[in-house]
């Protein structure tokens, strides 16, 4: 048999595997066992993480595009070599977490970014709306967004009959931001203790605008430090590829002896333990 034929043969067993596996899956998951168990908690985690991302779809579309992709990529590893999907099997299953994670520290940097707007338009609107929550509502068509979205679901919670500080408190919960905590503690405390509120949101808005600042500053002066953890990262492995490609044989000591897969997993660990202490020694929090 030429070996066209052969490679069409292990794609179409390899695709009818993977469709067996789909239909195991869905059967599974209609049924009271650990695999539908995992399977309602994986979609009800997607649903949620879109829902609070404002991002349109299902959890459910979301793992019929896994099982297709799963598809997809059982094909291509058939016809290049089975190892090509041993490789993309484990980045099609991680790849919506990765995804919306990705996603999730975009908005939070973006309305970390926009707070000071959000301080300052609430601060100008209490001057003239005695209501927080009427100031809320008459501020929200003006912000951009993710900002306006935020305030908009938190109203939305109040219209349903929950008190605005509840609301406030849920948005903090969601979110988990240390910058939107700030402004929304001086907000919650307004509330509660009185006073003058747009005095405190306007000395609010400065200490963030400063913490802003701060934070540029600091990574300003780590950005060479950064640059020499990723050259620290990377650099054993480009020098191993130079070897390999000047002397094929160069690495065989390591690789043909116990002692030399001793040593191997001791550097492995010494290199991992570097660049954790280089990733704590160039974080820093302000």
């Amino acid at each position: 048999m030429s070996a066209p034929s052969l490679t069409a043969l292990k794609v179409a067993a390899l695709v009818l595997v993977l469709v067996g596996v789909c239909l195991f899956v869905r059967d599974a998951a209609s049924g009271d066992t650990f695999l539908a168990r995992y399977y309602r908690r994986y979609v009800a985690y997607l649903d949620r993480s879109l829902r609070l991302l404002f991002l349109s779809g299902s959890g459910r579309r979301v793992v019929l595009g896994q099982l297709a992709a799963l598809v997809a990529a059982g094909a291509a590893g058939a016809a290049l070599g089975v190892e090509y999907f041993a490789c993309l099997l484990p980045l099609v299953l991680l790849a919506p977490r990765l995804y919306l994670a990705r996603k999730r520290a975009q908005h939070l940097k973006k309305l970390e970014s926009q707070l000071d707007s959000l301080i300052l338009s609430l601060a100008n609107a209490l001057k003239t709306v005695p209501s927080t929550a009427a100031a809320l509502t008459q501020i929200v068509p003006v912000l951009p967004s993710p900002v306006s979205l935020e305030l908009d679901r938190a109203l939305k919670e109040v219209r349903v009959g929950s008190t605005l500080e509840q609301a406030i408190l849920n948005m903090s919960a969601r979110l988990r931001s240390n910058e939107l905590d700030t402004a929304l503690s001086a907000l919650l405390i307004g509330l509660q203790v009185g006073g003058n509120l747009p005095r405190v949101l306007e000395n609010t808005a400065l200490t963030v605008r400063e913490m802003g600042r701060l934070e540029g500053v600091v990574r300003t002066k780590t950005s060479e430090a950064r640059a020499q953890l990723w050259v620290l990262a990377l650099f054993p492995f480009a020098i191993c590829i130079a070897f390999s490609a000047l002397d094929p044989t160069y690495f065989d000591p390591l690789r043909q002896s116990s002692t030399g897969t001793a040593v191997t997993a001791v550097a492995l660990c010494f290199w991992s333990a570097s660049i954790f202490l280089a990733r704590r020694i160039v974080r820093v929090d302000l």
